[in-house]
C-alpha cells in the first residue's frame, strides 16, 4: 500500500483561506505516496488522529515562526507570523516525535522543527546576519549557494556528497541549534540549512526547497524517496 502523507496546509490571512503548493504534492505523488493536505486546527484530538493515521508528516514553508516560541519579542523585521499555525505544528510534532513516525521540514518547517525543540532564530538574516544572500531570483529550481553536508547525517546518504548546491529563498534561518538536533548541512556562512534527530527514524528538516528542485534535481527528488521510504517501512 502507499503511505499516506500528511501536509500541514499553507495560510492566506488576507483571504482567510488555507492552500497548498502542488510542488510539495506532486514531488510525494512522483514518489508513490499519497499526500494530505490536513485541516488548519488546534484541536487536539482531531490533530492526533491525523498523525496516528498518516504514515509521515510535511511541514512546509509558510508565515514566520513566532518568536515567543523561543522566548524573543517581535521584531519590526520579523515578517508575518500565525501562532495558530504554530500551535497546530507543535501538537502534530511531538505526537511524531512519541510516535517515532517520519517527519520532513522544509524551509519554514526546519525553522519551526528547530525553535520547538529548543533553539532559536534570526528574525531577519539581512539585519542581524548580514552576508551571504539567503533570498534569490526567479526562477527557483536552480542552485544559489553551496551547502557542506556533513558525512555523519542522514542527508550525506541521501545527496552522496559532501557539497551541495542548494536554491535559497528565506529571511529567517537558524541560530542557535536545538540540543535535540544536530547539523546535517552548513552554508558558507556558518548558518545550519539542514538538521535531523538523532535516535528517530527519520526526523530531517532542510532550509531549501526541493519541491522546486524536484524535477532538475536528482538529490532533491532522493530526497523526497527517502522520506516516503521512511514512511513505508516504518
Amino acid at each position: 500500500m502507499r503511505p499516506v502523507i500528511g501536509i500541514v496546509p499553507l495560510y492566506d490571512e488576507e483571504k482567510d483561506s488555507y492552500w497548498m503548493l502542488p510542488g510539495y504534492m506532486k514531488a510525494l505523488e512522483e514518489c508513490l505516496s499519497i499526500p494530505v493536505m490536513l485541516p488548519l486546527t488546534e484541536d487536539k484530538t482531531e490533530l492526533l488522529y491525523f498523525i496516528r493515521t498518516c504514515d509521515g508528516l510535511l511541514l512546509p514553508g509558510g508565515q514566520d515562526v513566532d518568536p515567543a516560541s523561543y522566548g524573543e519579542e517581535r521584531l519590526p523585521a520579523c515578517g508575518p507570523i500565525y501562532p495558530a499555525k504554530d500551535r497546530m505544528e507543535g501538537i502534530l510534532l511531538d505526537a511524531a516525535v512519541r510516535l517515532d513516525k517520519p517527519v520532513l521540514g522544509i524551509c519554514r518547517g526546519l525553522q519551526f522543527l528547530n525553535a520547538h525543540t529548543g533553539g532559536t532564530l534570526y528574525q531577519d538574516l539581512p539585519t542581524e546576519h548580514p552576508g551571504l544572500c539567503h533570498r534569490m531570483e526567479r526562477p527557483y529550481d536552480r542552485g544559489a549557494h553551496p551547502v557542506t553536508v556533513e558525512r555523519k547525517s542522514p542527508l550525506y546518504e541521501i545527496v552522496g556528497s559532501t557539497e551541495y548546491s542548494v536554491n535559497s529563498c528565506h529571511h529567517q534561518g537558524i541560530r542557535d541549534l536545538s540540543p535535540l538536533l544536530c547539523a546535517a548541512a552548513t552554508a558558507p556562512d556558518g548558518m545550519v540549512e539542514a538538521a535531523w534527530m538523532p535516535g528517530k527514524h527519520f526526523i530531517l528538516g532542510v532550509q531549501w526547497h526541493p519541491e522546486w528542485l524536484y524535477k532538475k534535481d536528482p538529490a532533491a527528488m532522493r530526497l523526497f524517496e527517502a522520506f516516503v521510504k521512511a514512511a513505508k517501512y516504518l
